[in-house]
This record gives C-alpha cells, structure tokens and sequence, in this order.
C-alpha cells in the first residue's frame, strides 16, 4: 500500500522545493530592488509605506500594498517605478519626486494634488516605497 503512495509523496516533495526555491528567489530580487531604491532615494522604503498609509493617499489613489488605498480620483501609483515622468510634468527622478511630494503646486499650480505639509525626510521614504512598485 506505501509503494502506491511513493510517487505522489515524491511529487509533492519536488513541488515543495520547486515553491521554496521561487519564493527564495523573489525574496532575493525584492530585496535587491530595495537595496537600490534606498541608493537612489535616500529613503527607507517601509517607512514609506507606513507614511503613505497614514496619510490620505488611498482616498485619491490606487496604491499596491496600502489597505483600502483603491480610488480613481488621482492616477494609479501601479508600477509607478517604472514611469517615465510624474504627473505628466516632470522627468520621474528620485529629487522630482520629492520635490512633488513635499509641494505639488510648486510644479504644477493648477494641480489637484493637496499640498500635505510633507517634509525631506517623509518625502524621501515615500518615494523610496513608490519605487519598489515595478
């Protein structure tokens, strides 16, 4: 009777490792994504996500990882890492962003974005989290 069970404990053993050895991987590549966008931005991209959160980001936007952060008023921050330019304005680079973050009318007065009282600090570890979404 355990010999007709042998290849099927095999086969979920194999599965077992092949899922360990992916989650493994992604882990890997997650933290080197991270490790560069703290190079780049200076910023801790957890707090980042911390301060997105406890802001009202998610009452404009649509933002990965950030509970009920699901509106349509503002764009969607969905791979915001990889854009090309913020807010249809500026070359998306890691001192434009903060410079968004901290005042967006500076670069845009006609914006809808509300200026929140965002400093150095704060901006920095929110564009640092806004980079790790690829």
């Amino acid at each position: 009777m355990a010999r007709r069970f042998l290849p099927v404990l095999v086969a979920m053993a194999l599965i077992a490792v092949g899922v360990g050895l992916l989650l493994g991987e992604q882990h890997e590549r997650r933290s080197r994504l991270e490790d560069r966008v703290v190079a780049m931005t200076g910023g801790d991209p957890q707090a980042g996500r911390a301060a997105i959160q406890k802001r009202p980001c998610g009452s404009c936007h649509t933002i990965p990882g950030i509970s009920g952060a699901k509106a349509s008023v503002g764009p969607p921050l969905t791979q915001f890492g990889g854009r090309g330019y913020i807010a249809g304005r500026l070359e998306n680079t890691p001192d434009n962003l903060v410079r968004w973050l901290k005042d967006p009318h500076q670069v845009d007065p006609q914006s809808a974005m509300p200026r929140m009282g965002i400093g150095e600090k704060e901006a920095r570890d929110m564009a640092a989290y806004l980079y790790t979404l690829t």
